[in-house]
């Protein structure tokens, strides 16, 4: 493993040989981060991302011996994004969640804060604006919305990170927490979305991203582009800013940015 800083900002990339590795790699900093923070009674809201790499990190933390040590009571889900499609549609990324960890582990299901779908009876609008207002009832001290311990992060090729895709009026959203998000660039057309606010209030943004197609978007993010152009360069933790990215995806990434101490 090789570990990188950027020089004159709190963003960090982490490499590993493959995305096996890597999904492995994310999950133990997970566990470890969860553990430390639930250690004392603390409770930990954690938002989740879908696709491949987000299902495979998921997958890898219920394969851990060290889940079941986890007191998963105290520990309230969310997610960046999701599809407006029925719960029970392979597109949903909470089905992909809920297939991978939350079906496996012993968190209640009152701490699993799924949008809704339209089955439900919910128009986009109001489900976007239901999400916001349950995100209202876990309000942090500065917010109107939880502050997440742990944001996971997908990132597209074309840099667009949750749904907010480049170039869209998504992208500068302020005084929201969710918006319904009509016409994606990326099928389903139909989406709620978390807001810049939202992610970036979060203690941790750990964004996970393999292969040479996500390389160019990487090189943008850590390079400072423009947040509208690259949702993914303003992607910033409270604390801390990780990419855990795989080999394939790095190969943009300058040699003189690796961090041995990291």
């Amino acid at each position: 493993m090789k570990n990188m800083t950027v020089q004159g900002s709190m963003k960090s990339v982490v490499v590993e040989s493959t995305p096996k590795a890597l999904a492995t790699r994310v999950a133990d900093r997970f566990l470890t981060r969860l553990k430390a923070r639930t250690r004392n009674g603390r409770i930990a809201h954690v938002c989740l991302t879908g696709g491949s790499m987000g299902a495979a990190v998921l997958a890898a933390t219920a394969a851990d011996e060290r889940s079941e040590s986890i007191d998963w009571s105290l520990v309230h889900f969310w997610w960046g994004d999701e599809r407006f499609v029925e719960r029970d549609s392979a597109d949903r990324n909470s089905l992909q969640s809920r297939q991978a960890l939350l079906d496996h582990i012993a968190v209640p299901a009152e701490n699993i804060h799924e949008t809704g779908a339209p089955s439900d009876g919910l128009s986009l609008d109001d489900a976007a604006a239901a999400y916001a207002a349950e995100l209202a009832r876990y309000a942090s001290k500065d917010d109107a919305w939880p502050s997440f311990a742990v944001c996971f992060l997908g990132v597209g090729p074309d840099g667009h990170i949750a749904s907010l895709f480049p170039d869209r009026p998504e992208v500068t959203v302020t005084g929201a927490a969710a918006l319904p998000v009509r016409n994606s660039p990326k099928p389903p057309p139909e989406r709620i979305t978390l807001t810049r606010p939202v992610l970036n209030s979060s203690k941790r943004v750990w964004l996970v991203l393999t292969g040479a197609d996500k390389a160019s978007a990487l090189g943008l993010a850590l390079a400072g582009a423009s947040y509208a152009s690259v949702p993914a360069a303003g992607a910033k933790g409270r604390r801390r800013t990780v990419f855990f990215v795989d080999e394939a995806a790095a190969a943009e990434v300058s040699p003189e940015l690796i961090d041995r101490d990291y």
